[in-house]
């Protein structure tokens, strides 16, 4: 009789087990019902909220990531680091292609700075630009190229974000901070008509001992030129927004660094910014001998990680100065230029969750680095042709509006981002991310426009919306962007696709 039960119950058990994998397994593969109904608002972004980097390097011309298929590696092995950069020529800013581009993209800031910027100086003159740098300085930064930038962003409709000089040569025989080249700058500006709507007082003071620095540079020395630096804004450009630290690379993400951010915020005079910003990178590339690869492009360890690199800096911002804005104001997919696959398909899925998830965070503004420069530009360095990228970072400015929704997905289905409709009232813009191989479903309440981005091979540099190639018109002007009218129900996700879903009207 016991050894009867015993079967019984072993088989019972066996049941639910079976019972307890196929509802599983059936939960798993059952649509996503996506609920546009009574959304929880978390958060509301600016409307420049996806913004881009144009590196100093790039204004002025001089050193920059050399691209993969031009390294030497027997030069590297030879000269090290530098071999790793070659020089550019400026960029064109009143390149028409250029421009046409970069307007789809706005309203936005553009910032124009990087490491670069940390030792230019500023020929304020109509000479022809110095063949060398005075003491203290590596680069030079003429008029007529600040006037691009103005033109640039005029053109555009960008507001200009900036940082100016930290090395030795504008300061005194004491090394104290002098406003002897930020002035200049700024009264060139004005004489321009032009505005620059915010700066950092350098790039990275994380890095600032390899970033152009005077030798010794503490958290202390930075809290006195800060000082000086605050006083002369608020007597000379009072409107100019005030940001910063602007750090990177801390909370155990890239080492590297020589001042803490912590100690940036303890340093007496406590520096205060009007917007409290970092920088983000989730890696280095291989040309710094990072060890990315493609296949790690699309897991949820790497799309989730720029959350990772935000707490750190939003922790700080929280103990030294709480509800004071947060700004991104550089990323890309990679330090040291990107890896090469930061130009194909495969990084749309980081931007793209990058955008999603940061704005659910309140993060104000995102500056990708950069417009045209490296692997992780969005468009082609020679060429100014669209990557991937652009079309994506495209459509995100085509659809997605300023207030963002809670969404409640299953851990195990595709990753959901709702905003409002740009330029509409009443309206939902979707963003689907599938970054598995396997095709997922997802139920809609009503019918909506669809805009899907494929790709035939995910390290391809051609993107697909809705089975079109995406390609600039003839004259180099940008195609329509046209959707597909879907019904309500039942809708396939094909694997390793990109999908808005435009709904016109609140259910």
């Amino acid at each position: 009789m016991r050894k009867s039960i015993n079967r019984t119950l072993a088989l019972v058990y066996i049941f639910l087990l079976i019972g307890s994998f196929y509802a599983q397994s059936q939960d798993k593969s059952s649509p996503v019902k996506l609920n546009l109904t009574n959304l929880e608002q978390v958060a509301e972004v600016e409307e420049r909220f996806q913004s881009i980097n144009v590196e100093m390097c790039e204004v002025v011309g001089g050193d920059f990531w050399i691209p993969y298929e031009l390294v030497d590696v027997e030069k590297v092995k030879a000269e090290g680091f530098a071999a790793l950069k070659r020089t550019i020529p400026a960029v064109n800013l009143y390149d028409k292609k250029l421009r046409t581009l970069a307007s789809a993209l706005g309203p936005m800031y553009i910032r124009v700075s990087g490491t670069w910027a940390n030792t230019t100086f500023f020929q304020d003159n109509n000479e022809p630009k110095l063949e060398t740098a005075p003491d203290g300085y590596e680069n030079v930064l003429t008029r007529a190229e600040w006037k691009g930038v103005i033109d640039f962003c005029n053109a555009t409709n960008s507001k200009l974000v900036t940082s100016f000089a930290i090395s030795d040569g504008i300061r005194d025989e004491d090394g104290n901070w002098t406003p002897a080249q930020i002035e200049s700058l700024i009264n060139f500006t004005k004489s321009l008509g032009g505005e620059i709507y915010a700066a950092e007082m350098f790039n990275e003071p994380s890095h600032a001992g390899h970033g152009g620095a005077p030798d010794g540079y503490d958290a202390t020395w930075y809290a006195r030129d800060f000082e000086l630096f605050k006083d002369f804004v608020d007597a000379a450009y009072p409107e100019m927004k005030i940001l910063g630290p602007g750090s990177t690379g801390e909370g155990g993400l890239i080492p590297g660094g020589t001042i803490s951010t912590d100690d940036i915020m303890k340093a007496t005079p406590n520096p205060e910014f009007e917007v409290f910003t970092y920088h983000y990178y989730g890696g280095v590339s291989q040309r710094c001998r990072g060890g990315l690869t493609p296949e790690n492009a699309l897991t949820k360890e790497w799309l989730s990680k720029t959350e990772l690199g935000l707490k750190y800096y939003e922790d700080a911002r929280n103990k030294y100065q709480p509800g004071a804005p947060i700004w991104l104001t550089e990323t890309a997919e990679a330090a040291c230029g990107g890896n090469p696959w930061a130009s194909t398909y495969v990084d749309c899925f980081r931007y793209l969750e990058q955008l999603g998830r940061l704005a659910k965070k309140n993060v104000q503004v995102v500056m990708h680095n950069t417009l045209c420069a490296s692997e992780y530009a969005l468009l082609e360095q020679e060429t100014h042709d669209p990557r991937p990228n652009y079309w994506a970072a495209l459509l995100w400015n085509k659809f997605m509006g300023t207030k963002v929704y809670n969404t409640e997905t299953k851990a195990e289905g595709p990753d959901i981002f709702i905003h409002n409709l740009k330029n509409s009232t009443n309206g939902f813009a979707v963003l689907i991310v599938n970054p598995e191989v396997e095709q997922t479903s997802i139920n809609i309440p009503v019918n909506a426009e669809k805009y899907l981005l494929t790709a035939d091979e995910i390290l391809s540099k051609s993107v697909q919306l809705n089975g079109e190639i995406l390609k600039l018109n003839s004259d180099n002007t940008l195609p329509e962007i046209k959707g597909e009218n879907i019904n309500a129900g039942e809708m396939i996700i094909p694997g390793q696709s990109i999908l808005f879903l435009t709904f016109n009207q609140n259910q």
